[in-house]
Order: structure tokens, then sequence, then C-alpha cells
């Protein structure tokens, strides 16, 4: 199994809302998974957080998270959604303004995704329902902004790293690139994004794992980060599991 060191002198920023499913129900801790955001990166990130299936929301949806720091979220048991970096974000005091990449309607505070292309962590966490097992991906179905890690601590199964240490944005395809204001590629897009084809979006003839097959563009996503999801019907070699497990979420992991 891949490891992910973390670093030495990580700092945990000062995030109220972090832990409050255990703080308001401290009976709930024991069947709670606890996710660290952790940012490696050299420049800030603004975690954006979705749940699904009206579950608990994280973080109240989203928050700043400065390099060299981490942020600690307690979700109930059973709870499912995802994680998601952005960049280059201003915001004023209330809470508005805008990202580069991964915006989520203009607000500090997601309360829906975030606008592609953005690397994507997704989990569903262990209930009485699916034999309390975790399931785990990162996703660049959505395309690509910032590198991604995400690693199992003290559950029990294959527990197997996910993630993409690669640099995409140095790599990807000049029909793929996202660039800002000043020229530099922040994000790239998926390929589904950049042509709307059926073949590229498994959908119409190609909407079954039979008929939609990886394309040159998702194998050079593959090829850089064989630990992430590449396309729609990637599960095989992307989906992982684990049972009874806490996660670290780490923003531009380097190995």
């Amino acid at each position: 199994m891949d490891s992910l060191k973390c670093v030495d002198s990580v700092r945990y920023a000062d995030d109220s809302a972090s832990a409050w499913y255990a703080e308001d129900n401290p009976s709930n801790v024991a069947s709670a998974t606890v996710f660290t955001l952790e940012n490696h990166c050299s420049h800030a990130v603004w975690p954006g957080t979705l749940s699904g299936n009206g579950a608990a929301v994280l973080g109240d949806g989203g928050f700043h998270l400065p390099p060299g720091t981490a942020v600690q979220l307690t979700a109930p048991q059973g709870w499912s959604g995802r994680f998601w970096a952005r960049t280059g974000c201003s915001f004023d005091g209330a809470g508005n303004g805008k990202c580069a990449t991964g915006d989520c309607a203009g607000g500090m505070r997601c309360s829906g995704g975030g606008i592609p292309p953005v690397t994507l962590a997704e989990f569903t966490t262990g209930s009485a329902g699916n034999g309390n097992k975790d399931f785990y991906d990162v996703s660049l179905v959505d395309g690509y902004n910032v590198g991604m890690g995400v690693r199992a601590t003290g559950g029990s199964g294959d527990c197997q790293y996910a993630g993409c240490v690669a640099d995409l944005n140095g790599a990807c395809p000049a029909e793929l690139q996202v660039r800002d204001g000043g020229g530099a590629v922040v994000a790239c897009k998926s390929a589904c994004a950049a042509f709307n084809t059926a073949e590229f979006c498994c959908t119409g003839d190609h909407s079954t794992p039979q008929t939609c097959s990886p394309t040159h563009y998702s194998e050079i996503f593959k090829n850089a980060c064989p630990r992430a999801y590449s396309y729609a019907y990637d599960d095989a070699s992307s989906t992982c599991t684990c049972s009874a497990s806490h996660y670290t979420i780490t923003f531009c992991p380097t190995h």
C-alpha cells in the first residue's frame, strides 16, 4: 500500500466549525469519521465541502486553509459527500467573492458543487446498510485543478491510498487548458467538458461500461495519476474500501 508522508510542522487552522458534530453530539464520536484536511501547497486553498442526501454539512461548506495548516472535520456515521480545493480566491468580509478554480456560486460557504474543472475526493462512509464499509476515491472525471491525496488511518481492509500527485496543469493538452488573467494554466478540463460528446461524456450510445472506453485524454490523466478516477467507468482501479477508518486529505501531496 502506498503511503503519504505528512509534513512535520503542520499547524491546525482555527476553524470553530470543524468539530461541531463531535462537540454537540459527544455520544456519536465513537461511530464518527474524522477527516483531516492538510494544505501542502505553496499557496492558500479554500476547501469546499458538499454533503449528499441531506447529510450533515461539514466545515460550514467551505473555509480558508493557509499553506502548512490543517483542519479536522468530524462526520456522522453513514455520511457521504465530496471535498475539493478552490484556488485564487478573494472574499469580502461577508464571505462573497470569486475563485479562479472550483468556485461555488461566489461564496465562501458552498451549498453546491464547485465549478469544473476541479479535483474531487469522494466518500461514502460506513453504515449498517453497507456493512460498515467506507468507499472513497479521488476523481478527475470533472477535470483537475490541484493535486490531492487520501490516506486511510486506523481502519481494516484494503485501505489503499487514492490520489493524484502529478502536476497535470503542467502536462495538460492545450485544448483542455484553463488559464488565468496572467496566462498561467490553473486547471485542466476533462474531455467531456471541452468537447461535450457522448464518447467523452459516457452518455447516449456510450452510456454503459461496455460502450464507454478510455480515450486518449483519459489515458493522459490515468498515466499521470494511476490511483485516481480518469473517466466515468474507471471503477475497478480507482475505488478504495476500508472499514472504521479516519482519513487524511492532502492538497498538493508530494508522494
